[in-house]
Order: C-alpha cells, then structure tokens, then sequence
C-alpha cells in the first residue's frame, strides 16, 4: 500500500465536548498522521460549498446549520491507504452500526452529531483538502 493523504473533519458536537485531542489520538494510534490541521468556525457559504452535492437532499439545511453551530478542526491525514484507514476508524455513519472502538461508535452523540467526516474516496479527498487548505499549509 502507497502512503496517501485523506481529509478530516471533528465537527462542532465533539469540539464543544472537548473531544479534539482524543479524535486525534485515535486517528494517530491507527496509523495516520496530521499534516495540516487548522480549528476555524465554518460559514455559512463554506458549508453550502463543501456539502453543496447534498443540497437537493431534505436533510442539507440542517447539515449546514449544525456545522456551522460551532467550531471545527479541519485535518489532513496521511497514512497507508489514508481514506479507507480513517474510514475504518471513524466507523459507520450512525454510531449504533459502528464497530466497538470506533470514533463514532465511542464519541458520537447521534446519527447528525457523529463528531467526524471523512473523505469517501482519494477524489473527494482532494477536493475536499483543497477546499480548505492550499499545498504550503500542508507541512507533513
């Protein structure tokens, strides 16, 4: 497997927790590391940008306001196979299907506040990595 990087987000329910520092260490003791990570309180344009491919779907309005409730720590993680490994270790999108030891499965309040998002594919990871960080904010 090649090194490769993924993006991360903790979102506002586990920042307002107090849970950035032991997302972090479960996202580095499964093996990935943090090249770029910045806290920032998303807007309300760069939610709709970023979730802009669920703007159609019933949910987005809401999507937009909860991550926009509070503070964000934004990441880019590099490790072997980065977007299935951080997949792994977030677990599945609602906490009640997700494996024991998991993000989610240990930190998550609910199905919308699952304190983390994850890219779901190399593609999107670029994407979503460019949206919030240029290449020099990447210091690995």
């Amino acid at each position: 497997m090649a090194v490769t990087r993924t993006f991360s987000i903790i979102k506002p329910d586990a920042t307002r927790r107090n849970l950035t520092g032991k997302v972090t260490a479960m996202l580095e003791e499964a093996g990935l590391r943090v090249v770029a990570s910045r806290r920032i309180r998303m807007t309300k344009e760069q939610a709709e940008g970023f979730y802009a491919v669920h703007k159609e779907r019933p949910f987005f309005n809401d999507l937009v306001a909860f991550m926009t409730s509070g503070p964000v720590v934004v990441q880019v993680l590099e490790g072997e196979d980065a977007v299935a490994l951080n997949r792994r270790v977030m677990g599945a999108t609602n906490p009640e299907n997700a494996e024991p030891g998991t993000i989610r499965r240990e930190l998550a309040e609910s199905i919308e506040a699952n304190s983390v998002h994850g890219s779901d594919s190399a593609e999107n990871a670029a994407i979503e990595i460019a949206f919030f960080f240029k290449p020099e904010d990447i210091v690995g």
